[in-house]
């Protein structure tokens, strides 16, 4: 998907945190925090054209498996028309309905999720659903990654970790356009 039609998708859907897609060292700052020399299930927040899907699908292991959730039916359509990998698994639908999806896959737990969901722009229950949900179904020790823009405040998601994780860390990627703040909370 060229930028332009990236732009218009961000124009169209409120639901889009950013004018670009995550560049490179943003994804890398993300993914270096998840072990992926060794099985994982995945579930990724908010793929868009697949930054982050095509950088884990080049270093997941053979039996690791990526369950991609998006809520904009032209990233979907995108995702399915542009990755043809049988350990990706992309469903039209919202982060709210993580549990069921990890289960039409036959798991109940997931090692890690990536979310590039725009936390900002929800309502505050929505927010707190998302990151109990996403709690609930991560493994012992398992990562929730969300990353969003860098003037997030933390009432917008820090706050909500804090009440679901006994870990919550945070940094910022300055190499990013706009920059991130990158959260790694540990359950």
């Amino acid at each position: 998907m060229s930028t332009v039609e990236y732009i218009k998708n961000f124009v169209k859907d409120k639901n889009i945190a950013s004018i670009t897609p995550t560049s490179r060292s943003g994804v890398k700052k993300v993914c270096e925090k998840m072990d992926l020399n060794k099985k994982a299930v995945i579930v990724e927040y908010g793929p868009a054209t697949g930054v982050f899907t095509e950088y884990l699908l080049e270093r997941i292991t053979d039996d690791s498996v990526i369950i991609a959730i998006e809520l904009n039916e032209n990233f979907v359509k995108y995702l399915n028309a542009n990755f043809n990998d049988p350990r990706l698994k992309v469903h039209h639908g919202s982060a709210v309905d993580v549990d069921g999806y990890i289960k039409e896959h036959g798991f109940s737990k997931v090692d890690y999720v990536i979310s590039g969901i725009p936390f900002s722009l929800m309502p505050n229950e929505v927010r707190k659903n998302i990151v109990q949900k996403t709690n609930e179904v991560l493994k012992e020790g398992g990562k929730f990654l969300p990353y969003q823009t860098f003037f997030q405040k933390d009432r917008h998601l820090k706050d909500h970790l804090a009440e679901e994780f006994q870990t919550v860390n945070d940094e910022y990627q300055f190499r990013n356009i706009p920059p991130m703040r990158v959260y790694e909370a540990i359950k």
